[in-house]
């Protein structure tokens, strides 16, 4: 068991490194992503800031539809990468368990969104005045628990329609709806640290909702990954 267990996790870490190795040589992907996200972020900066003073609470939303837009693109363009050179019929060919696969490739996506609101969290604080650095540990664990979340039932979808002719049009069609409790709870949460005395209770029980949504959405995933993908 010890031994299956082991090689589960060096399968999972050996896809990540792969997908983290070529990124780092292309850059093609984050790229894309980031200039994606702060694009939307300063076409809806136009639309929100009057007079110097941004609309109400918009940047908790603003940041988690950039977030949402921007790893819908990243999904898109990882698995085009992986079509083209045949990589995942490979991977799913080789020897290894293929729920461990599925785990690598939800790192990378984690690890690639990651960047992508390391730009933007600065961006919107600056762009809309909001106070997102006042608590910045729980800001952290939001956007970590939202973000697995969308990149577990993203990265399950994208997978299985990487053969799919229409997988640009059906990827954000399964994706969103399956994802709104996730983005619901991310804006609920980061509203609630905007607030002019951040309510830290109601902070945590968003993340407490984001955290079984995590465990909900990746146990389905492990689960149905193998019969969707030999399918």
């Amino acid at each position: 068991w010890r031994r299956t267990e082991a090689m589960f996790f060096d399968v999972a870490l050996l896809v990540l490194k792969k997908d983290v190795a070529i990124e780092v040589r292309s850059r093609e992907v984050v790229y894309t992503t980031v200039f994606f996200a702060v694009s939307c972020v300063l076409l809806f900066s136009f639309a929100f800031v009057k007079d110097g003073a941004p609309l109400g609470d918009a940047a908790a939303g603003i940041l988690w539809i950039a977030v949402a837009f921007s790893g819908t693109l990243a999904l898109g363009r990882s698995f085009e990468r992986e079509r083209q050179g045949e990589t995942l019929k490979a991977l799913l060919m080789a020897p290894a368990p293929r729920p461990a696969i599925y785990v690598g490739k939800l790192l990378g996506m984690v690890a690639l969104m990651a960047v992508t609101e390391a730009v933007l969290v600065p961006l919107i604080a600056l762009l809309f005045q909001a106070d997102l650095f006042s608590r910045p540990v729980l800001l952290v664990v939001l956007l970590i628990t939202g973000t697995v979340g969308f990149a577990a039932v993203g990265t399950l979808f994208a997978a299985m329609l990487v053969r799919s002719r229409t997988r640009d049009v059906m990827l954000p069609i399964l994706l969103y709806p399956i994802t709104v409790p996730v983005m619901i709870a991310g804006v609920k949460g980061t509203a609630a640290l905007l607030q002019p005395v951040p309510d830290e209770a109601m902070a945590w029980m968003w993340i407490g909702l984001l955290a079984a949504l995590d465990v909900v959405f990746i146990t389905v995933a492990l689960w149905v990954f193998e019969p969707l993908m030999t399918d």
